[in-house]
């Protein structure tokens, strides 16, 4: 059912519709739980990518552009996957060619946002941001903090429009963790 709920949902939704997908505790202390957890999150959701053939490489590198809410300590890390490499980067150096396998969308103008989301349309390059709990501005995952934990919403909508393909399984994920702490 989640394999048919996704294909319907990667053809038929709009960029306003989308499925709660995960949630995950944050642990606050002084130590960086928060950033962990981010981290640990980030790392799950790139796990849950596939690029096009001929794009697996060892490393993937995430451009930064903005600023992160949730914490400006970003270093996922994936479980039995590549290596994530980060850079912190503005607009204008991602639009004009940049190698982003992963684009992360901090606070930034709306004009920004809209452009490199525009820019990633097609291109294999997934997006993840922390400021659209709702995700209805184009990034494919959208990051929030909520009283329970961390959690996450998909747009359907926006893995539709790439040639990345998400594992299905990451909308099971969310539907058994509903209610969890």
């Amino acid at each position: 059912m989640l394999a048919s709920l996704f294909l319907i949902g990667s053809l038929f939704t709009t960029p306003q519709m989308s499925v709660q997908a995960a949630s995950q505790t944050i642990v606050e202390d002084s130590a960086g739980g928060t950033a962990r957890a981010v981290n640990r999150m980030l790392g799950g959701i790139i796990g849950y990518a596939r690029w096009p053939d001929g794009q697996r490489g060892a490393v993937r590198t995430m451009c930064l552009v903005g600023a992160p809410r949730l914490t400006h300590r970003m270093a996922p890390v994936v479980p039995g996957g590549p290596a994530v490499t980060v850079r912190r980067m503005t607009v204008d150096s991602v639009t004009s060619g940049a190698d982003c396998d992963i684009v992360f969308l901090g606070r930034m103008p709306v004009a920004d946002r809209q452009r490199l989301i525009g820019w990633v349309r097609g291109r294999p390059a997934l997006t993840i941001t922390d400021d659209d709990a709702a995700c209805v501005y184009g990034a494919m995952f959208c990051l929030a903090s909520r009283q329970a934990g961390l959690s996450f919403s998909v747009n359907l909508d926006a893995i539709g429009r790439g040639p990345l393909r998400i594992d299905p399984r990451v909308l099971k994920i969310g539907r058994d963790g509903e209610g969890a702490p």
